[in-house]
């Protein structure tokens, strides 16, 4: 029997998906280009304007802050698809293989995200959007310095469990913002 966080996640996951793989059909896969660095300040660009209409509370752009944290998760799969590409993949790769490709990540992703929950009981549904966003941002923040470490670390899990978390933050306050739901558009 699937759980209530289990169906939320799925169906956020799905417009992620769709949007994903549309995007891939128009541009094909133009995000090869992108060296990791550049992936994480896209991510940061991502999580700082939100910061910003949060504070304000006020927007002059029309994406809104639901979009851009659909634009995190889908940044967060780029980054974990270059991660696990091999370095001699080509710049275009087929639909299919994007396809699932994003979903091996996100599965990994699901798989964590269950794993957490079962031991932290879901605290994040008592959490405010804002302090999510705060948390995004601090994982920016650290991913950043872990490259800027050329990934050696004394401690650290790494850039990947950042993305991993960060994509599952994004994925809590979209089903917040009620997007989880039944007939969500």
């Amino acid at each position: 029997m699937q759980t209530q966080t289990q169906h939320e996640y799925d169906q956020v996951i799905a417009r992620c998906r769709a949007l994903f793989l549309a995007k891939t059909h128009d541009y094909g896969t133009a995000w090869r280009i992108l060296r990791l660095p550049s992936v994480t300040d896209q991510l940061y660009i991502k999580a700082q304007r939100i910061r910003s209409i949060q504070e304000k509370g006020t927007q002059l752009v029309a994406d809104g802050v639901e979009e851009e944290f659909v634009a995190i998760i889908n940044y967060c799969v780029i980054a974990l698809l270059q991660l696990h590409l091999p370095a001699e993949a080509p710049l275009d790769l087929p639909t299919e293989e994007v396809a699932a490709a994003y979903d091996q990540e996100i599965e990994a992703n699901r798989q964590l995200l269950f794993a957490k929950n079962h031991d932290y009981g879901e605290a994040w549904r008592q959490m405010r959007i804002p302090s999510i966003t705060d948390i995004i941002l601090m994982k920016l923040h650290r991913t950043k310095q872990i490259e800027d470490l050329a990934g050696q670390t004394q401690v650290s899990e790494g850039v990947e469990a950042n993305y991993r978390d960060m994509l599952n933050y994004a994925v809590f306050v979209l089903i917040k913002m009620g997007l989880g739901e039944v007939g969500a558009a």
